[in-house]
């Protein structure tokens, strides 16, 4: 439930809408943008957002979704019900389109499996979405990829255009024969040439020279110095194109007819088709509109509560992001505990903001909308939201401001319950003070005891200190520089506000004797508390921003000393690492100094030495041994020391050959393949003259400096070349929606020449390359300057076969016929 009905209007939402329509394609999703309508339906809410939260993720990492061709063809489809009606041929086209489109985002949602696809909730919307394969194959027999109906999609309609063909040909020739007579006998100027006037072919001729020439004259040029004549010879060629014209329009007629039979029983499935079109629009509208005010899917739980971070208003952030300003978020919490917000401070510190803040972000959140706040907020649902703001006198109800105040709060207080959100603007205002804090006082107390959520702005001091008194209510000030005399547009909750009224009027310039006997009559008590109030405030702001210092240094002192640790561990493990390969390395000598006193004592036995000598020397051996260990226990300290410089010469060990290696990929000598640096484009060197090279790059030879010139390996040269196909793969699709969208006429009458040249070499251009086999250049006759301009130019091109003038009767030498190779 919302209230009143002007809710949209006092929050900004109708604003919201209409940026959301000036992002739609199509009146499809301007549509569902008008229809979006507040919910507390947990699981609609969390899809909606999910919708949206995944179409931005497809806007920032996907190239290729499809939203060229959003048609709106419901109103032609609604009007081919009757037997007998037809789609025409634009309709035909646009449904063509459309429905191409239709089934290229289900393609595109459906082309991951379903269990792992990146968009679970686009991919559940498309569904069982219809994509009408056979109308499309039908509709592509009948229209060209320009929408115009195909010569083929009849054999009658073939057999009419073939006919229009021949006598149009037999017309021009005929025209053309009598122009050149006419001419020969001074009856027309040289530079004259056919034109069309109500469908015909027509000659001009000067006024003087009219009856010289038999036929009809259809017409006469403004200024009266030129009349148009149809000659007598191609009247009745003339008339007979009429009725091929009126053969071929029937025959068309009779094509749309026999299509339009097929598509009508189809209606209602693709009216459903198009309602998932409008989806998709409406979808992406909010994701476009959510990237603009950086917006994000928030934590959204199914129960009442507002615990938003860095939360900002949207309309109030695209205002400043324009002028590059920028705007202080806001920091609110209500849950269980703290219910009811009583927000208290100065006129223009920010309270009316703060409350539209809410309003508009959880209204927003309901509609499915995603909302800027920071990634640790969380939001929940309510079931009603009541607003109470703004000046709602009424002339026509006889209503005072207070009198409408107090009908809302009626309706509040009957209405109002624990899944409730209240958003009071100065709460009990409009009236005597002592009374409608009393009543607002009242009134609170009956919105606490049934568990609403809420946030007031009062400047009453007994709601004040009911806040502080109940349980369920908490006090909130908008905080103010005492000492610059201005507003920090920030909420603090936890104390009142001051409305630092005494400090507002001095710094205005009202006399001192005002400002001293004001505070008489209000009391010393009331000066004072005011004051404790401004130096709670400070000193909360003190401790504030000392406390952010300290966590900031702790935090950082964290950091440090979770780095010294780590660093630590590894130097540890380095340690006991060398130290275990130096004593693996001790022990080995000690095995083979054993194993050579070993063979000595065998020796000495073998030579029948004395059984006491014998044991002398086992006892020196052990001796040794002893001593041996003992000193790698000593030398541990040394070892320790050693440590970075045995790493250091291993390091120097591991780069010499990786140098050396370098140094000799980086001789260049002749026959070398080489690139610039930072290039890729692979040329040969031909010759070396001292710090230059002289390279070849095709057949272009070039002398660079050595130093900036790299070698490169006939392997990479085609690596390179295979990541270069793969690259004009990708290009492909841009050139297919290219091809799509290009127009086989150019018009470059009113143009400069270069202008005109720069036109014609950018759309001679594209034809090649969509592969175009041919082409219109629309000059105009004029002195002729434009037409030898654009033909000097074609004879250079390669890819034109030949030109020559259009068919007279289509335009003549006005316009250039291109065929391209």
């Amino acid at each position: 439930m919302i209230y009143p009905d002007n809710f949209e209007y006092k929050i900004g939402f109708d604003k919201i809408r209409q940026f959301l329509t000036d992002k739609c394609l199509s009146t499809l999703g301007e549509e569902k943008v008008e229809d979006m309508a507040f919910s507390s339906d947990f699981d609609l809410i969390q899809s909606q957002l999910s919708q949206t939260e995944e179409f931005i993720r497809i806007i920032q990492e996907e190239d290729n979704f499809p939203v060229n061709h959003f048609f709106d063809v419901r109103p032609a489809l609604k009007n081919i019900r009757v037997e007998g009606t037809w789609l025409d041929e634009s309709a035909v086209f646009d449904l063509r389109r459309s429905l191409q489109t239709i089934r290229d985002i289900v393609s595109f949602l459906k082309k991951e499996d379903e269990e792992n696809t990146p968009y679970p909730h686009l991919q559940e919307l498309a569904g069982e979405v219809l994509i009408f394969p056979q109308l499309l194959t039908k509709i592509d027999a009948i229209l060209d990829k320009y929408g115009r109906i195909k010569d083929n999609a009849s054999s009658d309609l073939n057999r009419i255009r073939k006919e229009i063909t021949h006598v149009s040909g037999g017309i021009s020739r005929s025209l053309n024969a009598i122009l050149r007579a006419a001419q020969s006998e001074g009856l027309v100027e040289k530079d004259v040439t056919p034109t069309m006037r109500d469908g015909r072919l027509v000659i001009p001729v000067a006024p003087a020279f009219k009856r010289k020439l038999k036929g009809i004259v259809h017409d006469e040029s403004a200024s009266g110095k030129t009349v148009f004549i149809e000659p007598a010879e191609v009247v009745e060629a003339n008339n007979r194109i009429r009725e091929l014209e009126s053969e071929e329009r029937r025959e068309i007629v009779k094509i749309l007819i026999a299509f339009t039979d097929e598509v009508r029983p189809l209606a209602p499935d693709i009216v459903q088709s198009y309602e998932f079109l409008a989806w998709i629009d409406f979808i992406r509208a909010k994701a476009r509109f959510a990237l603009d005010i950086e917006a994000i899917k928030p934590t959204v739980e199914n129960k009442q509560q507002v615990g938003w971070d860095k939360a900002k208003h949207p309309l109030l952030y695209l205002s400043h992001k324009k002028q590059n300003k920028s705007i202080i978020p806001l920091d609110i919490w209500l849950d269980d505990e703290n219910r009811l917000l009583i927000i208290s401070g100065p006129n223009a510190g920010g309270k009316s903001v703060c409350l539209k803040t809410v309003g508009l972000l959880q209204y927003m959140v309901q509609c499915g909308l995603l909302i800027p706040l920071a990634e640790s907020s969380k939001v929940g649902v309510f079931d009603k939201i009541f607003i109470d703001i703004g000046d709602e006198q009424s002339i026509e109800n006889d209503l005072s401001t207070y009198s409408s105040h107090l009908t809302n709060m009626k309706m509040f207080v009957r209405n109002c319950d624990s899944k409730s959100l209240l958003l009071i603007d100065e709460f009990g205002g409009g009236t005597e003070p002592q009374i409608g804090g009393a009543i607002a006082e009242s009134l609170l107390k009956r919105f606490n005891e049934k568990e609403s959520f809420g946030v007031i702005t009062t400047h009453y001091q007994n709601l004040k200190h009911f806040a502080n008194e109940h349980k369920g209510v908490v006090n909130g000030a908008m905080l103010y520089d005492r000492h610059l005399m201005q507003p920090l547009f920030t909420l603090s909750i936890g104390n009142p506000g001051s409305s630092f009224a005494i400090e507002i009027a001095r710094k205005i310039g009202l006399p001192e004797d005002v400002i001293a006997e004001a505070s008489e009559i209000v009391g010393s008590d009331y000066i004072n508390m005011d004051k404790y109030l401004q130096d709670i405030v400070r000193d909360r702001r003190y401790w504030e921003t000392k406390r952010q210092s300290i966590r900031q240094k702790e935090k950082r002192l964290e950091e440090i000393t979770s780095q010294y640790e780590t660093d630590l561990t590894d130097v540890g493990k380095q340690r006991k690492e060398i130290i275990r390969q130096a004593k693996e390395e001790a022990q080995r000598l000690l095995s083979e100094a054993n194993a050579k006193i070993e063979n000595t004592i065998r020796s000495i036995k073998e030579a029948h030495a004395e059984k006491e000598k014998t044991k002398e020397v086992r006892q020196g051996l052990a001796a040794f041994k002893a001593k041996l260990e003992s000193e790698d226990v000593q030398t541990d300290d040394k070892i320790s020391r050693k440590i970075q410089k045995l790493q250091e010469r291993e390091k120097n060990k591991k780069d010499k050959p990786k140098v050396a290696k370098e140094e000799k990929q980086q001789t260049i000598s002749v026959g070398d393949s080489v690139r610039m640096k930072g290039q890729t484009s692979a040329g040969e060197v031909m010759d070396i003259q001292g710090k230059n090279a002289v390279v070849a790059f095709g057949m272009i030879k070039s002398t660079v400096k050595l130093d900036t010139l790299e070698k490169v390996s006939k392997n990479q040269i085609k690596r390179e070349s295979q990541k270069s196909t793969f690259v004009s793969s990708q290009t492909s699709d841009m050139t297919y929606d290219k091809k799509l969208n290009f127009r086989q006429e150019i018009d470059l009458r009113g143009m400069r020449g270069d202008e005109a040249l720069q036109a014609v070499m950018y759309f001679i251009d594209d034809a090649i390359q969509i592969g175009a086999g041919r082409v219109r250049i629309l000059h105009g006759t004029g002195t002729g300057a434009l037409r030898l301009l654009v033909r000097d130019y074609l004879r250079t091109v390669n890819g034109v076969k030949n030109y020559q003038d259009e068919h007279v009767q289509l335009g003549g030498s006005g316009i250039t016929v291109v065929d391209l190779e």
